[in-house]
């Protein structure tokens, strides 16, 4: 995002932050975690329309995040939005993955914070799902650390389908400890590489968000008579570490 877009952000949030500490009752930790100048990727849970509210609301320094081009033929978005951060982009011609993508890296390589939803899109169940590796892709090709974070209560804030969001309820994001690209520079393998390092981040994550886990993509399309489905326990951790198997399912 520009200078001149940072600044125009920093003054729409300098109206907000108060109106929302007024409406809902937020606590945050681990904001120290995130880096006081340089890239870093924000990369979180997203159960409702209002998280790309609070997440810039609730971070110390702008953020900025890809939205679809969409929001900016609608009034009720077309200034809001990219006000917040989005930065939009057209899905409808090439490959849209990897304009976000590249996009993203240009804010990340200017020294901004950058948010991203490793999930590809909102979770309607509650659950967490399986992470796309856009996330660990950006944290290579830049080496910017992932900061992930949990929020708890936007869901019950904001239910699938409602538009206007609940008041005076409890709001918590919680913000982990950066996770580096370095970690996994030992696998040869990239695709094996970038799985390893997004399943890490979910796994942090779902230790933030306290959800349960779905070792399923959220935007897989699920047959009609299919049960819903399971969610993997969370096992008891000694001490945090990188491993794909930390969230794979749990054998019956």
């Amino acid at each position: 995002m520009a200078d001149g877009g940072q600044g125009f952000q920093a003054l729409t949030l300098k109206v907000m932050r108060p109106a929302f500490k007024a409406l809902w009752r937020m606590r945050v930790s681990g904001a120290e975690n995130i880096p006081t100048d340089g890239g870093a990727i924000l990369c979180g849970n997203h159960t409702a329309v209002i998280d790309s509210f609070f997440l810039p609301v609730v971070t110390p320094r702008p953020v900025s995040f890809v939205g679809k081009a969409e929001y900016m033929d609608d009034w009720k978005t077309r200034k809001l939005f990219p006000a917040l951060g989005m930065i939009h982009i057209d899905r409808t011609g090439g490959d849209s993955a990897q304009a976000a993508l590249d996009t993203a890296a240009r804010v990340l390589e200017a020294g901004n914070l950058f948010g991203i939803y490793p999930e590809g899109t909102r979770s309607r169940s509650g659950y967490l799902h399986k992470g796309h590796t856009g996330a660990a892709r950006l944290a290579v090709r830049t080496g910017c650390p992932i900061i992930p974070f949990g929020m708890k209560g936007a869901r019950t804030i904001q239910p699938p389908d409602q538009f206007m969001p609940h008041v005076f309820r409890p709001l918590e994001v919680h913000f982990g400890k950066p996770i580096h690209p370095a970690a996994t520079d030992a696998i040869s393998d990239q695709r094996l590489r970038l799985r390893q390092m997004i399943d890490e981040v979910m796994f942090e994550i779902r230790e933030l968000s306290g959800q349960d886990y779905v070792n399923e993509y959220a935007n897989k399309p699920a047959p009609s008579e299919s049960p819903a489905p399971t969610p993997v326990p969370v096992p008891e951790m000694p001490e945090r570490r990188s491993s794909a198997d930390v969230l794979k399912p749990v054998p019956a």
